[in-house]
């Protein structure tokens, strides 16, 4: 099973999109963060999206907000993550939606890369001075215009994120559960979505997951969120709670956190973390991830994803997998022994090496440099 770039749904948004920009209603720039990222909107001026372009990453050429650059020119000591691949943070948002699907964890809007070209994007003068002067001979001499190749700003290639209504970050939401706690049937539901958060950031290793970065939608019955929407909406008999893991740009690390900046994962001092994962989760994600068919496909679907970036790496890729087979493979053991997330986390870190023509893979754990050979019927990882 692929995850396939042809998704109708998902590619009407973007059409959606597209046809606002031509009718003048352009992406917003979101002012909170490091990077430029958008609001993008439909004709009608809802929100639909959120860019990313690549070449506005935190430490990306175009990126418009300055704090990155002096941080980079007057720091360059401490400039970036070092356990990350520079200007991939759009790939890895998208990732971070493959792996969401590939698990069937459902708690990532479904990102993917796309290229957009908008007047509220950051551009250099160069390419504006360009568009400019496209236009203005295709007004003036429309024979000489229309052969230009294009005409406008050039497209910028980022990730595109489906826009959720009706979340707020989870600081907001844990800091009333923790005044008013909820009902038990509730309060499960929360834990089940939380540890599917787990699931997550620990397989993708994500270095940035703070209460700000991922979302809680909290409906009641007959609350308003529910019946101003009409008939499209049926009032749940119980209250329903439901995660959107969002900011996933900070993962997919091709080795592990340095000691001195380990960049935690900070749901793991939550209440919820002391708790041992579920059934329902264990039975969701175990039989997946304990299969190296499964394990093998999902590499090879984000090889398929990561090599479309002009910079792609296969040894620095390889790495990155290396980790990610580490962290599945002590996730699998965890949920085996009915561990908490706080146990998971307090696990020796390892990564898996690809085994080189046969049926062994390496596993490297790295808290005392131990190394021993793991047994499989099938490789993690073959050869292209």
């Amino acid at each position: 099973m692929k995850f396939s770039s042809t998704d109708p749904h998902f590619g009407e948004i973007v059409q959606r999109a597209e046809q606002a920009m031509e009718a003048g209603v352009f992406p917003e720039r979101i002012s909170q963060g490091s990077s430029g990222s958008y609001f993008v909107k439909d004709p009608k001026g809802k929100i639909i999206g959120v860019f990313k372009p690549k070449s506005e990453e935190p430490y990306g050429h175009l990126n418009p907000k300055w704090t990155k650059y002096f941080h980079k020119v007057c720091c360059p000591c401490c400039f970036g993550r070092s356990c990350l691949v520079p200007n991939q943070g759009y790939l890895s948002e998208a990732a971070a939606s493959l792996v969401d699907w590939k698990l069937g964890l459902d708690i990532v809007p479904k990102t993917k890369v796309v290229s957009l070209a908008s007047e509220t994007f950051h551009y250099n003068a160069i390419d504006r001075a360009k568009s400019r002067g496209k236009k203005y001979a295709l007004e003036k001499v429309p024979k000489v215009g229309r052969r230009f190749h294009r005409v406008g700003l050039p497209p910028k290639v980022g990730s595109f994120q489906l826009f959720v209504e009706g979340y707020q970050e989870a600081d907001y939401w844990l800091r009333k559960f923790e005044a008013e706690p909820l009902p038990e049937n509730t309060r499960k539901q929360l834990q089940s979505q939380f540890e599917r958060l787990v699931v997550l950031d620990y397989v993708i290793r994500n270095t940035d997951r703070g209460n700000d970065n991922w979302l809680i939608k909290y409906e009641k019955p007959g609350s308003e969120d529910q019946s101003e929407k009409g008939s499209e909406w049926c009032e749940p008999k119980e209250s329903v709670i439901q995660i959107a893991a969002i900011d996933n740009g900070l993962a997919f690390p091709f080795k592990h956190p340095d000691e001195w900046r380990a960049y935690p994962f900070h749901w793991a001092w939550l209440p919820q973390a002391k708790v041992p994962v579920s059934l329902e989760t264990r039975d969701l994600v175990l039989s997946r991830i304990s299969d190296m068919n499964f394990v093998q496909d999902l590499c090879e679907d984000l090889y398929e994803l990561f090599k479309t970036d002009k910079g792609f790496d296969k040894a620095m890729f390889e790495k990155q997998m290396s980790v990610m087979r580490g962290q599945i493979l002590n996730l699998t053991q965890a949920l085996k022994d009915g561990k908490s997330p706080i146990q998971l986390v307090q696990m020796p870190r390892v990564v898996v090496e690809r085994s080189r023509g046969g049926g062994q893979g390496r596993v490297v754990q790295l808290s005392n440099a131990f190394t021993q050979t793991f047994h499989c019927k099938r490789p993690f990882f073959t050869s292209w």
